[in-house]
């Protein structure tokens, strides 16, 4: 019973190619679908790890790594092919490169640095997750709400860069807190 998040996370994990070749052959239908069934299986083995304490450490490694390769290598390929804007696409990536480098540099100077998500940046990933199942949602079953797509980027934008400045505020914090110890 252990391992079924891990497993979810996992699969999850392995969608991520699949969803890209999808995108590259046109196929939006069948990459709104793993899209979805990604979605579920992320709150599946989110509610199932906490609900039966199943948690592990690989767990925790595993899951945000499959959230962001499936967010990250999205965003990339709808920005490619025209169906997201740009500026977003960078303002994604750069955020997710800010908060890696920021852990690794934490990481190698304050030794045993744990950092748990803010809740900004949860919704931040929510927000970016409706914005690309709202594309997919369009190009592949004909659910088309523009009105909802531009809503969805500005909010995604806003919510990208208050992460982005949450994070570095708190891992601010943490260093100057240390350097204070020394």
């Amino acid at each position: 019973m252990i391992y079924v998040p891990n497993i979810l996370s996992f699969a999850r994990l392995l969608s991520v190619p699949v969803a890209i070749m999808l995108m590259l052959d046109g196929n939006f239908t069948a990459c709104f679908w793993i899209f979805a069934a990604a979605g579920v299986t992320d709150a599946v083995d989110g509610w199932f790890a906490k609900t039966f304490d199943a948690r592990t450490q690989f767990g925790a490694f595993l899951d945000p790594l499959a959230d962001k390769a499936l967010v990250v290598s999205t965003y990339l390929m709808l920005g490619w092919l025209g169906h997201i804007p740009g500026w977003l696409v960078v303002l994604v990536v750069f955020r997710d490169v800010l908060i890696i480098g920021g852990a690794m540099v934490a990481y190698l100077m304050l030794g045993d640095f744990h950092s748990r998500p803010l809740a900004i940046s949860k919704l931040n990933t929510a927000v970016q997750i409706a914005l690309v199942a709202a594309v997919l949602a369009r190009l592949g079953v004909a659910i088309d709400h523009p009105s909802i797509d531009w809503v969805l980027v500005h909010v995604a934008a806003a919510t990208t860069l208050a992460s982005g400045f949450a994070y570095l505020w708190e891992w601010g914090r943490r260093l100057a807190r240390a350097d204070g110890q020394q």
